[in-house]
């Protein structure tokens, strides 16, 4: 009888292939079974695996159906990679899979991806936090099929005018709008990052009273993550870190 093999979810990052950790394209590269988020991914990811390696899209595929997959192919011996969007801490549903997992007695690791809000930030070319400014960053999403607790929604958080990172909700850009506007001055900076790192990214920047137009005249409505927040903009602080007269442990 095989040895149960241990489960990876890997983080496939934002879209660019390269944008892969190292150690996920290796555990691809080895893997027998892999079993990827299609309506996610870009396929490209895919290419890491072996040409006789099974690949499963599992954008058909119910929870129980994925990881009854994954818990024969472990038992059989077989490597196996669960492979998410972007990085799996975030909206991936890594919890339900391993509660399962668990339940079955089959090990498992997750390896870190690159967010889509890194990502987006990079193509931005900003960073999310800036001294002076806010030293706070804010991941959330609007309330859809998933609910947002009553505590999270955007008004209330707008009161931190920190840097907030709005997921899953291009579609209601201006109930974002309407939210982040009970906080947040309407010339906070803002931006939308469509596909960030795809070929086809597309990347819109406002302010919070225009961005909403700008949006829809560019008919982005999914696959975005809208940014908000004076670390975005063009005004800029510098940090301490490398001021002459700001001494550390390497520098007197």
């Amino acid at each position: 009888m095989s040895e149960t093999t241990v489960i990876h979810f890997v983080g496939g990052g934002p879209g660019d292939p390269e944008l892969i950790t190292v150690k996920g394209m290796r555990l691809l590269k080895e893997a027998d079974l892999v079993v990827y988020t299609g309506s996610l991914l870009d396929e490209k990811v895919i290419e890491y695996c072996r040409k006789d390696a099974e690949v499963l899209n599992s954008a058909s595929m119910d929870l129980d159906e994925i990881t009854g997959v994954m818990v024969r192919a472990a038992r059989e011996g077989k490597k196996v990679v669960r492979l998410h969007t972007g990085d799996p801490s975030l909206y991936s549903a890594l919890r339900e899979q391993a509660d399962l997992l668990e339940k079955e007695g089959i090990p498992y690791r997750v390896v870190p991806g690159v967010s889509s809000a890194f990502a987006s930030a990079a193509t931005l070319k900003r960073e999310l936090t800036m001294p002076g400014v806010t030293q706070t960053v804010i991941f959330t999403r609007l309330e859809g099929r998933t609910p947002v607790p009553e505590s999270e929604a955007l008004s209330s958080l707008a009161a931190h005018r920190a840097t907030i990172c709005v997921f899953l909700s291009a579609s209601m850009i201006e109930k974002v709008v309407e939210g982040l506007l009970k906080g947040y001055p309407a010339d906070t900076p803002a931006a939308c990052v469509y596909k960030a790192s795809w070929e086809d990214e597309k990347t819109v920047k406002g302010t919070l009273s225009d961005i909403a137009g700008k949006v829809k005249e560019a008919s982005i409505t999914r696959h975005a993550l809208i940014i908000v927040g004076r670390a975005i903009g063009d005004e800029a602080q510098a940090s301490l870190l490398y001021d002459k007269g700001f001494s550390h442990g390497y520098r007197g």
